[in-house]
């Protein structure tokens, strides 16, 4: 097992050694065999790291940025920018607009500035938008549609940084040069540091069944990634291209145009066929069904073919402790490759931010088919959507995650059939759940936003033999099979009283797609009641004893039942109609501040433990078994869940709705994310308030 050293004194004709160390990573990188380690010193490294081989399940290749005296790692950086220096000003616009003319060149085969961006579920298909990326001083500006867009340039209205919006460029690309114009605000490039999108990866082999490859203590930078849909290749700033056994920890991961981080689909098994097909052609949700279908019959490397999708060939990777921001698709993206896999401790915010074109792939993290994912720790915010589990969750795992400031829904479960488990989150955006799927179960969260529910008809989506990729069954969504067990449910109207009757707005019907219509061109039935925080929601489903009978078919037609116990509800929540265990309380017992929205950090207090009222606990026995799959809740392993402590670690000792055990007084819980560290601490708890908030 050999350490091989790359430093930007080094030369790519040196041996590798400490004393003679490469120039690049992509030179260490044709060395690197299974076991070895390659160490990146300080610098900034210019490069696409395509890995050609991986290593073993006990022989990783590692890489890793080198670590200081200090316990820390080196300050280093794998971009896929370029500086750009011959700035001249714009004839007629001088001091405003900057121009620069680009050799080709520079890009290699994929020209970020003559690629559009575009595929399966991007909504605008009328204008150009491109991969390219213009940068001053680190800071992404926003592509115009044409120079009178950069010399006189207009707020984007739905912008999180409207005043930003207002720095521009725009490009045409001739044969052999790209020419690009931006308005810098005002500033003179010379005394700034231009970067322009070169790359379209940092880190991304690009054979599939590259194995085995850990990433950890970098900063990996300025993607100029493809639209990445669940029936596409699906490109990301970092990632395995369906390979298995990777880790991705302790990183900074910015500014990739698209996704940041990419554990999906590789291109052969489909790449856009409904958006490239004619009017009248088969729509998305039948090419994505061929997809999965294709992945799982692929022949593999023996046929010239990558692997099918199996355990044994794709997935069950780890992505921990990382901090993920500033991408405009998605943090995290998976269709079938993230399956088996591990998110945990990641930092992610700021995610599609620009608002200037959207999709049908926008969130913090957007995974399809996570069969035995487990996404825990996460601190997600300031994204359209924090999480959005789409198709196919099963065995999939939703623990002890921070969401806010998602101008959606903090976590939308769309077409599945469960069972999933969602527990001892924090949901503290105005929406918390969209919930057009069944076989859920919400146990121990605190929930501060609404919750819309909808049954799909039109579509019919897989379920899986448990613990497997392989194929059980197939079904639309009849909406239920969900479990609401110990929840807080804390709703918008602190002057409610004991019995929430302060008056509120009758419901009336909404779309459930805020405006969409239809899906694959058939008339949407996805609609729902908008009501109050709590679980009402689901009045008009059965309880387990009114179904099947004549009342339960009344009363959902083909819905299944749901279970709702022991929830508390506060300040105007509202329990479900037939929950006899609820107890709805006026003022909530419990405080959950966010304090610094940039940092991710968190407050709770607890004022009043004598309101949080004795449960019984929750147990993989108690959950039963979901209705489609017939598989119990339990851990990817198939072992019982354990939910005997609490979203800190603090055991359940009696149990009480909720994140927290009833011991917490007053606690602060920072976001998790790269410490810097070469072994890199969890999510930080501390029991000392910060100074701005009192402690109980």
């Amino acid at each position: 097992m050999t350490i091989l050293h790359v430093a930007v004194t080094g030369s790519d004709r040196a041996d590798g050694s400490a004393e003679a160390p490469f120039r690049t990573i992509n030179r260490a990188a044709q060395a690197a065999l299974p076991g070895d380690t390659v160490t990146v010193h300080e610098g900034v490294y210019r490069e696409w790291v395509n890995p050609p081989r991986g290593g073993t399940a006990v022989a990783p290749i590692t890489y890793q940025a080198a670590v200081g005296p200090d316990g820390r790692f080196e300050p280093v950086t794998i971009s896929g920018a370029e500086v750009v220096t011959d700035w001249r000003p714009h004839p007629g616009a001088e001091g405003r607009v900057w121009v620069a003319r680009v050799p080709n060149a520079l890009f290699g085969a994929r020209n970020p500035y003559a690629e559009r961006i575009g595929g399966d579920w991007f909504f605008d298909r009328v204008n150009t938008w491109h991969t390219g990326e213009v940068y001053l001083d680190g800071r992404s500006m926003y592509e115009s549609l044409t120079l009178g867009g950069v010399e006189n340039p207009e707020v984007t209205p739905d912008s999180f940084d409207p005043q930003g919006s207002l720095l521009t460029w725009y490009c045409e690309v001739g044969d052999d040069v790209t020419t690009i114009w931006a308005n810098f605000g005002g500033v003179d490039p010379a005394e700034h540091e231009i970067e322009i999108n070169a790359r379209t990866f940092v880190f991304w082999p690009e054979a599939t069944g590259v194995d085995h490859i850990t990433v950890r203590g970098f900063t990996l930078t300025k993607a100029a990634t493809q639209w990445a849909p669940p029936t596409a290749l699906q490109e990301g700033l970092i990632g395995p291209h369906w390979s298995t056994g990777w880790v991705i920890e302790d990183n900074t991961i910015t500014d990739s145009k698209n996704v940041g981080v990419s554990l999906g689909k590789e291109a052969s098994t489909g790449q856009n066929e409904a958006a490239a097909g004619p009017d009248g052609a088969k729509g998305g949700t039948q090419r994505e069904r061929e997809v999965i279908q294709r992945a799982l019959f692929l022949g593999g490397p023996a046929v010239g073919e990558p692997h099918p999708w199996h355990r044994d060939h794709v997935g069950s990777h780890t992505v921990r402790r990382n901090t993920i921001r500033d991408c405009e698709q998605a943090g995290v993206v998976g269709h079938l490759g993230a399956a088996f896999s591990t998110i945990e401790d990641n930092h992610i915010f700021r995610i599609h931010v620009k608002r200037q074109w959207h999709g049908a792939e926008v969130a913090g993290i957007k995974l399809h088919a996570a069969i035995d994912t487990v996404i825990s720790g996460n601190t997600i915010h300031h994204t359209h959507r924090a999480l959005w589990l789409d198709w196919q969750a099963q065995g999939t795992l939703v623990r002890r995650n921070v969401f806010y400031a998602s101008t959606a829904e903090d976590f939308m479960v769309e077409v599945c059939h469960g069972p999933y488990l969602v527990d001892s989150n924090l949901f503290l955006s105005p929406w918390a759940v969209k919930d057009m799927s069944s076989g859920g179960a919400y146990v121990h969260n605190y929930v501060a936003g609404r919750i819309a529910n909808c049954t799909e008809h039109q579509r019919y989506t897989p379920y899986h033999v448990p613990h497997s990729t392989a194929v059980y069954g197939v079904s639309n969504i009849l909406g239920g099979d969900d479990r609401f067990l110990n929840n807080i449910f804390v709703g918008d109207r602190p002057s409610a009283g004991a019995d929430g009757a302060d008056g509120h707005e009758e419901p009336a019907l909404a779309s459930f797609w805020s405006g969409a219509i239809d899906m694959d061109g058939v008339p949407g039935q996805a609609t729902f009641t908008p009501t109050p925080v709590g679980t009402s929601q689901y009045d008009a489903y059965p309880t387990p004893q009114e179904y099947p009978n004549e009342r339960g078919s009344d009363l959902a037609g083909p819905r299944l039942p749901v279970r709702v116990e022991g929830n508390l509800y506060a300040e105007g929540a509202e329990p479900f109609r037939a929950e006899f265990t609820a107890l709805v309380v006026g003022a909530s017992p419990l405080r959950v501040e966010v304090v610094d929205a940039e940092a991710g950090t968190i407050r709770v207090e607890v004022d009043r433990t004598d309101d949080l009222p004795v449960v019984d606990p929750v147990t993989t026995a108690r959950l039963g078994t979901s209705y489609q799959a017939e598989m119990p809740y339990t851990n990817p392993d198939g072992s019982d869940l354990d939910l005997s402590t609490d979203v800190f670690g603090i055991p359940r000792d009696p149990v009480v709705p909720g994140p927290f055990a009833a011991s917490v007084a007053g606690r602060t819980l920072a976001a998790p994310g790269s410490s810097g560290y070469a072994r890199a601490s969890r999510r930080t708890l501390s029991a000392a308030p910060p100074p701005s908030v009192t402690s109980s």
